[in-house]
């Protein structure tokens, strides 16, 4: 009997018919992609003049006027994401699934929507479900199970258009804060409308404007928070805790920065106070303060700090691993 090569070690040699299915697979997957690069970026539908493409209007929309300046990070946490999880994408990829042919038509969906209504904002709602869809029918459901919360992260980035008002609302709850949480550390005030002035202070009123009202400092620390429980290793309610709790935070940490500012402005220089202090104490206060009580919910809710309890899963996954029964030796 001649050998074969399987007899020698060797891999056989792919057959003809699976290297044509893995060229068509190719082809159609680039194919596609360059279908989707066109209709998102250079197709130019939206705008007055209808010459701006949905990735132009959606770089644009990421300015200080909509509030959305965080968005400009969004893609690189997307990546950074995937990044992170990727030795378990490679791990996870199974056989091609029609099921994932549902949500590319659902995004399709959208995008049609989009294009007949001009609302490039409901094009960019549906990219995710396209590119998840195509996850799913490439590599199995297990792979598009660790990419949902990557790609679908995308949807925090794009402008509402009801989004101005929560302004006026965070404004007078600022407002409100900064004026009791002032009283109650000893610095008299009273307000009128969303200005705080003083009661016996000789420092110029001072206006909780639109850039005060902490919406910026929400929508920051909502992103942080949704990658910080995406990451975090425990079960979902949680993680769905730990991501809304930012919300409480953001409005505490906003309201304990303006009543810094007026702290200082009674106590000490109240022109600093309004400029340098204004400019930096969201960076030196809110930030550390809000993500410092971002980790203490974590380790409440984990029963530990993060990378002790960590450790703990390590030890007991190596525990359980040197306790589990070796299979017998085979005999000579």
């Amino acid at each position: 009997m001649n050998p074969t090569p399987a007899d020698h070690g060797e891999t056989p040699a792919a057959s003809p018919a699976r290297d044509g299915g893995r060229a068509l697979k190719l082809f159609v997957v680039f194919s596609s992609l360059a279908v989707l690069v066109w209709f998102f970026c250079f197709e130019q539908r939206y705008g007055v003049a209808h010459n701006v493409s949905t990735l132009s209007w959606l770089l644009s929309s990421w300015n200080p006027i909509t509030d959305y300046e965080h968005g400009k990070l969004i893609p690189f946490i997307i990546v950074g994401l995937i990044l992170y999880r990727q030795k378990e994408i490679r791990a996870a990829v199974a056989p091609s699934s029609l099921w994932g042919l549902i949500p590319v038509i659902v995004g399709c969906l959208f995008y049609i929507a989009a294009y007949r209504t001009l609302q490039p904002r409901v094009a960019v709602f549906g990219l995710p479900f396209i590119l998840w869809g195509a996850a799913y029918f490439l590599w199995g459901w297990r792979v598009a199970k660790l990419l949902a919360f990557p790609l679908f992260f995308l949807w925090i980035s794009i402008p509402l258009p009801t989004f101005q008002q929560a302004t006026t609302h965070l404004q007078l709850l600022a407002t409100a804060m900064a004026h009791h949480g002032s009283n109650l550390l000893g610095v008299e005030t009273y307000t009128q409308g969303t200005t705080v002035l003083p009661v016996k202070g000789d420092w110029k009123p001072l206006s909780i404007a639109h850039g005060c009202s902490g919406i910026r400092s929400l929508m920051a620390l909502l992103m942080i928070s949704a990658t910080w429980a995406y990451v975090a290793r425990m079960v979902l309610w949680k993680r769905v805790l730990l991501f809304l709790s930012a919300i409480p935070l953001a409005i505490i940490g906003n309201a304990l920065r303006v009543i810094s500012i007026f702290l200082i402005a009674e106590h000490g220089d109240a022109d600093w106070a309004s400029t340098t202090w204004h400019d930096w104490s969201g960076l030196l206060l809110f930030y550390p303060f809000s993500l410092t009580l971002l980790l203490v919910i974590h380790s409440v809710l984990e029963g530990g700090l993060p990378w002790k309890a960590a450790r703990r899963r390590q030890l007991r996954r190596t525990t359980v691993t040197a306790a589990a029964p070796k299979p017998p030796s085979p005999l000579p």
